[in-house]
């Protein structure tokens, strides 16, 4: 198996072409020797997988420029399923919603449901025979192996989490719980469950543990973005509890040699946000006419990150990445607040004239700066480029453009999380 791509530089985004222009094709022993005769095979053995890079010069004429050697982890050869936790939260619901489009690997989704999370995300695919949903929290550590013994997975996806800085800033409790704790509590587990698996299946495994570039710390106006080994420097409660569960992960693998995987993201946005966050509060309210809260100057910088993008390189990850290593990942797009604002209030501008308040910017509001507010984050995402070529499919301008279609086209869902109607029905369907 082969992987044909176009290289060169007429694209827009350099010398790397999305995942949608290339194209997997089979090639023979004498076939592959002819393009590469260089590549180190031996006789007799299967030809492992090869990412080949081709220069385009006219439309039937295609020139092989490169050969590189990836290492070979298909999870669509995987009779087991895959166990996800926190997957009715805002990027844990669109990775499954992705995985479904993408895979044909059984799913479980292990989520305990608190605010944030919501089943109706994932409606579309809830009966699909591969989904399996399992009410629940990751502190509950008979639960969680219970879940492991019977479902058997081959790999887990970490999402579970607390997220919301101010949250954390008025309530630390429960980020140390869920956090810190709830991700120790499953490691234990998981360590338990796969220390009975066969040398094989051990092999084959995959913890893949979902943070935060929150983690690194502040940056000033000219220091690097930060890389998988920039040194951690948490500011609020929330970044300190997901820095100690990094660590955790780290040393699971270090110390019991547990395959894990860590990925830093940048701040996300898209589909199915839970409206405390910037973007979907500032849609939400300039379409109600209400104020549009920015803390003190706004010129906080963060690099954001189309959350469908963030799924793809977590699914990446998890089927090439080594085990021990981090990936950032990031958007390539850092932007001060105040510009995401009116960047977005002048798209409802031209969507929704006859909104109460119009020009929405009218509506923007100064208020006091959080505590501990980080003045800029900023993502080297070059390793995970280089090394499992994955790079954003998204700019800022095609995402938020996409992200404000969505929530305008889905109001009942908004009206929904708004109103509290979907935790009524949570209460309902899930009532012991």
């Amino acid at each position: 198996m082969v992987i044909l791509g176009i290289s060169g530089n007429s694209h827009p985004r350099g010398n790397r072409w999305p995942l949608r222009w290339q194209k997997r094709i089979n090639i023979p022993n004498a076939g592959l020797a002819k393009l590469a005769p260089d590549l180190p095979t031996k006789a007799g053995s299967p030809i492992p997988p090869f990412q080949l890079q081709f220069r385009f010069a006219a439309r039937e004429d295609w020139r092989l420029i490169s050969v590189v050697q990836r290492r070979e982890r298909v999870l669509l050869r995987m009779n087991k399923p895959i166990l996800v936790t926190g997957g009715a939260g805002f990027i844990g619901s669109n990775f499954i919603l992705r995985w479904f489009e993408q895979e044909q690997t059984p799913l479980i989704n292990l989520d305990k449901l608190t605010y944030a999370g919501n089943p109706r995300n994932l409606v579309s695919i809830s009966s699909d025979d591969r989904y399996q949903f399992v009410h629940g929290d990751i502190g509950d550590r008979e639960l969680v192996t219970r879940v492991l013994r019977e479902q058997r997975p081959q790999a887990i996806v970490h999402f579970a989490a607390e997220s919301h800085v101010d949250r954390s800033i008025l309530g630390p409790d429960d980020f140390i719980q869920t956090n810190v704790v709830g991700t120790f509590n499953v490691l234990e587990q998981v360590r338990a469950y796969w220390s009975e698996l066969s040398e094989p299946e051990q092999q084959d495994f995959r913890f893949l543990h979902v943070s935060t570039d929150e983690v690194y710390g502040s940056l000033g106006p000219s220091d690097p973005a930060f890389r998988e080994n920039t040194p951690y420097s948490p500011n609020s409660p929330y970044s300190a509890s997901k820095a100690a569960s990094d660590h955790l992960v780290r040393a699971y693998h270090h110390t019991y040699g547990l395959p894990t995987l860590t990925t830093n993201c940048s701040n996300n946005y898209g589909p199915y946000q839970f409206p405390e966050k910037l973007i979907p509060l500032v849609i939400l309210n300039a379409r109600r006419g209400k104020p549009l809260p920015i803390y003190g100057d706004g010129q906080n910088v963060r690099d954001w990150l189309y959350v469908v993008d963030h799924c793809e390189a977590i699914g990446r990850v998890l089927a090439e990445g080594k085990p021990g290593e981090t990936y950032n990942v990031g958007g390539w797009n850092e932007k001060k607040n105040l510009e995401i604002v009116e960047t977005i209030c002048g798209l409802l501008d031209d969507f929704c004239s006859q909104d109460p308040v119009v020009p929405h910017r009218n509506l923007i509001t100064f208020v006091k700066d959080r505590p501990g507010h980080d003045r800029r984050y900023a993502i080297d995402a070059r390793k995970i480029e280089r090394e499992l070529n994955w790079r954003p499919r998204e700019t800022f301008e095609s995402g938020i453009r996409k992200t404000i279609l969505w929530y305008l086209e889905n109001e009942k869902w908004v009206n929904e999380v708004t109103t509290g109607a979907y935790r009524q029905w949570i209460e309902k369907q899930y009532s012991t």
